[in-house]
C-alpha cells in the first residue's frame, strides 16, 4: 500500500475509533476511555491533551501554527474529535432507545467489550510485585464503590458545577469510569442536562471551564504517571476495569428511582442478579442466549482489532 493511500487509511480508522468512544460516553456507566485503550490511542490522546497549554495556543497566536500544531499532534485530535461528535450527533439517539428497549443486550455487548479489555490492558504490565498489586486492587475497589454509592444531593453552584465538571470530566478519561456516572453520584446531572435544555449559557460556561481544567490538568497528571511509574499506573487502570464490570452487568433489580430531565422515572440504584432470578422477579424474558451472543462477539471484535492493530503496526515497522 502507497504510503498516502496508508495515511488516509489511519485518518478514517481514527475517525471510526472516534465514533466508538462518542458512542460509549453515551452510554452512563461506560467510558470512551475504555474504547481509547482497547483500540490502542489512549497514550497518545493522553500525551496529545497534556501538550495543550496555554503556552502553545500564544505561540499559536504569534504565528506559530505549524509548530503548535504539530507540538499537540492536532491532526490526530481533529480527526478523533471529529468521530466523537460525530458518534454523538448521529447515534444519541439509537442508543438512547436501545438502552430503553433493549438494555439487556447492549449492557450485555459492553460487558463482552470491558472484559477482554481487562488482559489486553494487564499485559503491558512488564513486571508484577506487591505494589502493582495493591494497586489493581485500589483500582477495583474504587470503580465497584463508584457503581454501588447513593449519590449526593449538592446545590448546583458555579463553584460547585466547576469542580463536578473537573471532576466527571477526568473520570471519563479513565477507563471504566463514566464522567455521567460521576455527575449522577454528585446529584449534578439534571441540572447539567437541564442546562443544556434551557440553554443556560453562564451555567454552562461555569461547567465548560471546568471540563478544560480538569482534562488539561489531569491528562498530563496520568501521562507523567505512565511515563514514570508505567507498571503500577496501567496496574491500577486494569483495576478500574475489572471493578467496574458490576456496573455494566446486563440483568439488574432496580431498588430506587430518580427523575430524568424529561420527567421520566428511571433507574437509580440498581443490585445485579442472576438472568433466572431476573426473568422470576421481573416476568420478562432473561435474553441470556442473546446476551451471551453478545458478549462473545464483542470479545471476538476487540481481539481481532487488536490483532489487526498489532499486525499493521509490524507492517509499518518493517
Amino acid at each position: 500500500m502507497k504510503p498516502s493511500n496508508r495515511r488516509r487509511m489511519a485518518f478514517v480508522l481514527l475517525f471510526f475509533k472516534g465514533m466508538a468512544m462518542g458512542a460509549a460516553d453515551l452510554v452512563p456507566g461506560v467510558s470512551g476511555g475504555t474504547v481509547a485503550f482497547i483500540t490502542g490511542i489512549y497514550e497518545r490522546l493522553l500525551a496529545a491533551i497534556a501538550a495543550c497549554t496555554p503556552g502553545r495556543l500564544l505561540a499559536f497566536m504569534r504565528g506559530q501554527v505549524r509548530e503548535s500544531w504539530l507540538a499537540i499532534d492536532g491532526t490526530f485530535l481533529l480527526v478523533l474529535l471529529a468521530g466523537i461528535f460525530t458518534s454523538i450527533a448521529t447515534l444519541a439517539r439509537v442508543i438512547s432507545y436501545l438502552l430503553a428497549e433493549q438494555s439487556i443486550l447492549i449492557w450485555s455487548f459492553f460487558f463482552g467489550l470491558i472484559l477482554i479489555s481487562i488482559p489486553l490492558v494487564a499485559r503491558n504490565i512488564e513486571r508484577w510485585n506487591s505494589w502493582v498489586a495493591l494497586l489493581l486492587v485500589l483500582g477495583a475497589g474504587l470503580a465497584w464503590l463508584l457503581g454501588v454509592s447513593s449519590p449526593l444531593q449538592l446545590q448546583a453552584t458555579p463553584v460547585v458545577v466547576f469542580f463536578g465538571a473537573a471532576l466527571a470530566i477526568c473520570a471519563m478519561i479513565l477507563p471504566g469510569v463514566s464522567g455521567s456516572f460521576i455527575l449522577l453520584l454528585l446529584g449534578l446531572y439534571a441540572s447539567v442536562l437541564g442546562a443544556v435544555r434551557d440553554f443556560n449559557i453562564s451555567l454552562l460556561v461555569v461547567f465548560l471551564l471546568g471540563c478544560v481544567a480538569g482534562l488539561l490538568s489531569f491528562s498530563r497528571l496520568i501521562n507523567y504517571l505512565l511515563l514514570h511509574a508505567r507498571n503500577v499506573t496501567l496496574a491500577f487502570l486494569t483495576g478500574l476495569l475489572i471493578g467496574s464490570l458490576g456496573k455494566v452487568w446486563p440483568w439488574k433489580q432496580t431498588l430506587s428511582w430518580r427523575e430524568n430531565s424529561a420527567g421520566e422515572q428511571v433507574p437509580l440504584l440498581q443490585s445485579n442478579i442472576w438472568p433466572a432470578e431476573f426473568a422470576r422477579l421481573t416476568g420478562e424474558p432473561a435474553q441470556w442466549a442473546a446476551g451471551l451472543a453478545l458478549m462473545l462477539a464483542a470479545v471476538v471484535l476487540v481481539y481481532l482489532l487488536d490483532y489487526w492493530g498489532r499486525h499493521q503496526g509490524g507492517e509499518q515497522a518493517d
